[in-house]
């Protein structure tokens, strides 16, 4: 059977249609904000706070739009990664600090390092942002159990980081991440933040795969650099 054939020009489509979103999403986002400065007369307690539930959903389609020109920047090879050199393992602390915090529940993050040099040449900021959105998106995933693992061990090639709960991580252990399945970055409630960080992840030599059994609590990523 045929393979369907993608558009080349998907990306540029879409870069239009993010432009052409954000410009009057940008003007809603203005109009909200002198509302709630008053600018146009007092507010009552009733009307400021719908007026605070759709300015956070200005804020999160905001996200949303960033994420949606990012990933056509990278598909479009407009967005450079500057590599230079950089620790692993800090950028990995750093992307663990900045989790932002989840709105039901709280699910701590437990990191464990390897040992040995963890010199990478990376665009450490990018390559930080992407560790904490693949992470940010598995640890939404954790309902059985309070804690995600974080496992990073250096290899005789390069570098693995395993993310799961006990549970995935056992499964994911001794396996090769040729024999595992493709790691689903569409996922609803996320954005595209997965999709940008699989090609950041990508563009610094990782690859990125899901536990044997296609759950969505883990993942394993292996660095070739």
């Amino acid at each position: 059977m045929p393979q369907p054939t993608i558009d080349p020009r998907w990306a540029e489509l879409f870069s239009v249609m993010v432009h052409d979103v954000r410009t009057p999403m940008t003007v809603v986002a203005g109009y909200v904000d002198m509302l709630l400065k008053e600018r146009f007369g007092p507010l009552t307690d009733k009307q400021r706070h719908v007026l605070e539930e759709v300015q956070k959903s200005c804020g999160r389609v905001s996200a949303l739009l960033k994420e949606g020109s990012d990933l056509t920047s990278i598909e479009r090879k407009m967005m450079p990664v500057h590599r230079r050199g950089a620790d692993l393992r800090e950028m990995l602390r750093a992307a663990v600090e900045q989790l932002p915090p989840l709105a039901d529940r709280e699910v701590h993050v437990d990191l464990q390092t390897g040992s040995g040099d963890s010199s990478f040449p990376a665009d450490a900021p990018r390559l930080t942002n992407a560790f904490t959105a693949l992470i940010a998106g598995l640890r939404r995933e954790v309902v059985l159990t309070d804690r995600l693992l974080v496992h990073e061990r250096r290899t005789n090639d390069g570098f693995e980081i395993r993310i799961g709960d006990e549970e995935t991580l056992a499964l994911l252990d001794g396996a090769s991440i040729g024999d595992l399945p493709v790691f689903n970055e569409w996922r609803g409630g996320l954005g595209m933040s997965l999709a940008v960080a699989r090609r950041i992840l990508n563009a610094h030599g990782g690859h990125v795969a899901a536990p044997p059994d296609g759950r969505k609590t883990g993942a394993i990523i292996v660095f070739r650099p």
